[in-house]
């Protein structure tokens, strides 16, 4: 891990150009894992899980968590850096490969064009995308009413993500690419993945997940 936030940033800068923006990546992928952490209230605690789900019913076949404390301090842009580490183990404890991860966070949709997502593809060499409940970066219109509809999210003359409808007349989420995926399929599989609520399951089991196993952590510390 970089010791201090010139050296993260040079990381992220000799990574980048690893990133395939164009994928087109799995159009029906078999497995899908959502990756999520959990912070304590002291912030030195944190709890990362993934879980992986059948992309057919959406049912949770495999997940994983890793406890331990933030690997960065909190610095703007280098979010990937405190929790990559623990991601990274809790990916390693699963029995399953999952074809496709899904971040709650962004990816092409950062300052360095290199968040979470872009970094988590590059490092495991799996297609990956970001879904952000904020946005990171850039100015959009807002999308029509209807599920499906989005906006794209532009920043400094660049497409770097789409502002997505998940469900009718709900809040918007920030849609953008990881690695090995192109933005048009990240949508369609984004989509796939919330059948019922504004964030896609994916998201909502990883969550739910991570903070059961930072509830465990605090009382057994």
């Amino acid at each position: 891990m970089p010791g201090s936030v010139a050296e993260a940033v040079a990381v992220q800068e000799e990574l980048r150009p690893l990133v395939d923006l164009v994928g087109p990546g799995p159009s029906a992928p078999a497995t899908v894992a959502g990756l999520d952490v959990a912070y304590g209230q002291g912030g030195d605690l944190l709890a990362a899980a993934v879980t992986v789900l059948d992309a057919a019913t959406l049912e949770v076949v495999d997940s994983a968590v890793s406890v331990g404390e933030p690997a960065f301090d909190y610095v703007p842009g280098l979010f990937a850096f405190r929790e990559l580490p623990a991601l990274l183990t809790a990916l390693d404890r699963l029995s399953v490969l999952p074809d496709l991860l899904v971040c709650d966070g962004h990816g092409l949709a950062h300052p360095r064009r290199f968040g979470l997502a872009c970094h988590l593809g590059v490092v495991t060499g799996l297609p990956a995308i970001g879904v952000g409940k904020t946005p990171l970066v850039g100015t959009w219109d807002p999308p029509a009413a209807e599920r499906g509809a989005w906006s794209p999210l532009r920043d400094g003359g660049d497409v770097v993500g789409r502002v997505l409808r998940i469900q009718d007349g709900v809040k918007p989420v920030f849609v953008s690419v990881g690695h090995r995926m192109s933005l048009e399929n990240a949508t369609a599989q984004v989509l796939a993945l919330a059948p019922r609520y504004r964030l896609p399951e994916t998201t909502r089991t990883a969550d739910r997940l991570s903070r059961d196993a930072l509830a465990s952590a605090e009382q057994t510390n």
